[in-house]
C-alpha cells in the first residue's frame, strides 16, 4: 500500500534542518547614538571612486546589467593579475560558496568546515542534499589533521576559512598546502578568504597561487570588508576553468547588479583606500587587544578585522551580562553562540571613537558592582 501523499508541498530533507543565518544586531532599544561592532565592517566606509561610479550607474536603472560582470571582472584580473575568464563573481561570496556546494556536493555526499567555521557552509551543503560533516579546531584554530581525518569517500567539498571568523586566528600557508595534499584531487577546497587584505602575517597566502596551479582548489573573496561594499553585495572567486564553467552554468544570469559592477571595479583599483584601512587596523586591532587583556580578559590572537574576547561563565560577567550592558552603552557586539563560543563575544575593529568607547564602556563592565 502506497503512502498518503502530503496535504502541501514539503521541503526535501535536509532544509529543515538548516538553522535560520541570523546576522548581528544593529541597534538597541529606545535608540540613541550607536556603535555597530557587531558586523565586522570597515569604518573607513567604501571608495569615493566607488561612490561615485555607484552615483553614476544609478541613472541607468532601466537596463539590464552584463551578465558576464565583464568590467568587474578585468578590473579584478587587472588588479591581481590574473586571467579573467577564471574569474565568477557573484551577490556576495555567500552566493558563490552556495553555488559551488549545489555544483559539487548533494544527496548521498559530504561537505566538510571546521568547529567554529562560517555558518553558511553549514547552510549551503544542507541545502545542497549534501551532509554536513564537522572538524573540530585546535586552540581556536583549524586542524588540518582533524579535517582529513575526516575525509571519506563521500566527501566532496572542504570549506577552510582563512583568517577564520569569528575566532580571527589563521593556517599558514604550508598547512593550507598540506591539506589540499590530503586531499583526493576530486574533493574541491574552497578557501574563504573574505578577511585576506587585513593579514600582515608573513607567512599567510589568501590561497590564490594554489587556486590558479591546481584542479580541485577555489579561492573566494568579498568586497563587503575592506571595501566597505557590504550593501551591494559583491563577490568573487578564482578558480580551475572547468570549476568556473559549472559555476557558470547554475548562477542566476545577472547575478550581479550594474551598480555593485560599477562600485567594485572603482573599488578594487583604489589601492590608496584599501591600505588606508589595513593601516586603521592594524593600529587599533593591538590596542583593542591588549585594552581588552589588561582587564583581565582573555583574547584569542587575531590577523582579521575583529578580535574574539572571552568572559567567565559566572553570574553578571558572562559574555551575555557583558553584551546587555554595553547595548545599554550603545556598543553593538556579536553574540557567538550560534558558533559554539556562547562565553566570547566578537568585536569588530571600529573607528576611533567607537574603539575607545568600547574600552572604556569594556572596563566599567569588569570593575562594575559583580566584580
Amino acid at each position: 500500500m502506497s503512502a498518503p501523499r502530503p496535504a502541501r508541498p514539503e521541503p526535501r530533507p535536509g532544509v529543515l534542518a538548516i538553522d535560520t543565518y541570523v546576522p548581528g544586531k544593529s541597534g538597541r532599544p529606545g535608540g540613541g547614538k550607536v556603535y555597530k561592532l557587531s558586523s565586522n565592517e570597515t569604518p573607513l566606509g567604501p571608495s569615493p571612486a566607488a561612490l561615485a561610479a555607484l552615483h553614476e550607474a544609478t541613472a541607468k536603472l532601466e537596463t539590464y546589467p552584463d551578465g558576464r560582470a565583464t568590467a568587474l571582472r578585468t578590473a579584478i584580473a587587472r588588479r591581481y593579475g590574473l586571467d579573467p575568464e577564471r574569474i565568477v563573481c557573484g551577490a556576495g561570496s555567500d552566493e558563490l560558496l552556495s553555488l559551488l556546494a549545489y555544483a559539487y556536493a548533494g544527496p548521498g555526499t559530504e561537505g566538510i568546515y571546521s568547529e567554529h567555521g562560517f555558518l553558511v557552509y553549514r547552510i549551503a551543503i544542507l541545502a545542497s542534499g549534501g551532509e554536513p560533516v564537522v572538524a573540530p579546531e585546535r586552540d581556536l584554530t583549524v586542524d588540518v589533521d582533524a579535517i582529513l581525518a575526516r575525509v571519506t569517500d563521500r566527501t566532496r567539498i572542504v570549506y577552510v576559512t582563512n583568517p577564520n571568523n569569528p575566532t580571527g586566528t589563521y593556517l599558514p600557508f604550508d598547512e593550507i598546502r598540506r591539506l589540499h595534499a590530503g586531499l583526493p584531487p576530486h574533493v574541491l577546497l574552497v578557501i574563504d578568504g573574505a578577511y585576506a587584505e587585513y593579514v600582515r602575517a608573513n607567512d599567510y597566502s589568501a590561497g590564490l597561487e594554489l587556486a590558479l596551479e591546481s584542479e580541485n582548489v577555489v579561492m573566494t573573496r568579498t568586497f563587503s570588508k575592506i571595501h566597505g561594499l557590504a550593501a551591494v553585495r559583491i563577490g568573487w572567486m578564482v578558480a580551475p576553468s572547468h570549476v568556473a564553467d559549472a559555476v557558470n552554468r547554475i548562477r542566476g544570469p545577472f547575478n550581479v547588479s550594474g551598480p555593485a559592477i560599477a562600485a567594485g571595479s572603482a573599488a578594487i583599483a583604489d589601492e590608496a583606500h584599501m591600505a588606508a584601512a589595513a593601516a586603521h587596523n592594524a593600529e587599533w586591532l593591538p590596542k583593542l587587544t591588549e585594552g581588552a587583556r589588561a582587564l583581565g580578559l582573555e583574547v584569542t590572537p587575531s590577523v582579521a578585522n575583529f578580535l574574539l574576547i572571552h568572559f567567565p561563565d559566572a553570574p553578571g560577567r558572562s559574555a551575555a551580562d557583558a553584551d546587555a550592558f554595553l547595548t545599554e552603552r550603545g556598543l553593538i557586539t556579536r553574540r557567538v553562540t550560534a558558533y559554539g563560543l556562547p562565553n566570547a563575544l566578537r568585536v569588530t575593529v571600529a573607528g576611533a571613537e567607537a574603539n575607545t568607547a568600547f574600552l572604556a564602556a569594556l572596563g566599567d563592565f569588569v570593575r562594575g558592582p559583580h566584580a
